[in-house]
């Protein structure tokens, strides 16, 4: 027959009490109120049926069987915190967060993956897109892929990929008749996502880096990217990003002028976690997707 088991919910406010020999400040810890620690402690002596604490006015001591029955009640919560912790350590060492931007995520990240999940099955990975920086803590990050200048500091930081952009359009833009020299684009819509991009672009082909630019602005290239394909306009394309489009004929570049970016792509981690299996696994398909064996399957 299983023993009875005294109130659970008030085995905190009984071990607060105990640790701070105060019912006030027991309740402040718990933020509760004075009465509700006391009618937790009241409802623990009914069940053992022995008083745990004397009472002197305000303040309370405890009796030797209370004393006694704390140091069990607080052993005992202690195990329960450790298999908590444990049980939680578990699922996450399973369990692999990645931040990355929704452009990368959704035009290279997404198609590959399930190749990472086929090599890792014991891996379970969940993927965060944001345009923000990472919130290692409150979200569970293990790893973000960044597109910055890098690196940040108090972090584990890995360039991995340089860039380069350049113009494309679908080809059926404008009824096929695509610029045929970089002065043409001021004439048609230009897709904006970094305004920065066109001028130094534009400073690279000999047009002015200042000229107006007629065109909806988007704040990721995902959105500039599949307007192009839909032959709404001309877009600024990142390299890393547009490869599998142009091989498909989706969109076609404009021009044999490029730039590189003083952007590149970084892994970052906390530092306790850039050294984890999981962590190393995740980084190490990344640069195996990149080689030029991959590219070339």
């Amino acid at each position: 027959m299983a023993r009875r088991l005294p109130p659970l919910s008030a085995l905190r406010p009984f071990e607060a009490a105990a640790r701070l020999e105060s019912f006030s400040r027991a309740a402040e810890e718990l933020h509760l109120t004075h009465g509700a620690v006391s009618r937790q402690v009241r409802a623990l002596e009914d069940h053992v049926g022995a008083p745990l604490f004397s009472r002197h006015g305000k303040r309370v001591a405890l009796t030797p069987t209370g004393r006694a029955f704390a140091e069990r009640v607080r052993n005992a919560l202690q195990e329960i915190a450790q298999a908590a912790d444990a049980a939680g350590v578990a699922r996450r060492d399973g369990r692999l967060t990645v931040s990355v931007l929704p452009s990368l995520a959704s035009r290279w990240l997404m198609p590959r993956l399930i190749r990472f999940m086929d090599a890792n099955p014991k891996i379970e990975i969940n993927v965060h897109t944001s345009n923000l920086l990472a919130n290692f803590g409150a979200d569970e990050v293990d790893i973000a892929i960044r597109y910055g200048r890098g690196p940040w500091p108090g972090l584990v930081c890995e360039k991995f990929l340089d860039d380069d952009y350049f113009p494309v359009a679908s080809p059926k833009f404008n009824r096929g008749r695509l610029p045929r020299e970089p002065r043409d684009l001021l004439k048609v819509r230009v897709m904006r996502e970094d305004r920065d991009y066109w001028a130094k672009w534009f400073e690279a082909a000999g047009v002015p880096a200042d000229a107006p630019l007629e065109g909806p602005a988007f704040n990721d290239s995902s959105y500039s990217l599949a307007a192009a394909a839909r032959g709404e306009g001309v877009a600024m394309a990142r390299s890393s990003i547009v490869g599998e489009d142009l091989e498909r004929g989706v969109l076609k570049r404009l021009f044999d002028i490029s730039v590189r970016s003083v952007e590149s792509y970084w892994f970052v981690s906390p530092r306790e976690l850039a050294d984890m299996p999981k962590v190393k696994a995740f980084r190490d398909w990344v640069k195996s997707e990149l080689s030029p064996r991959r590219r070339r399957s």
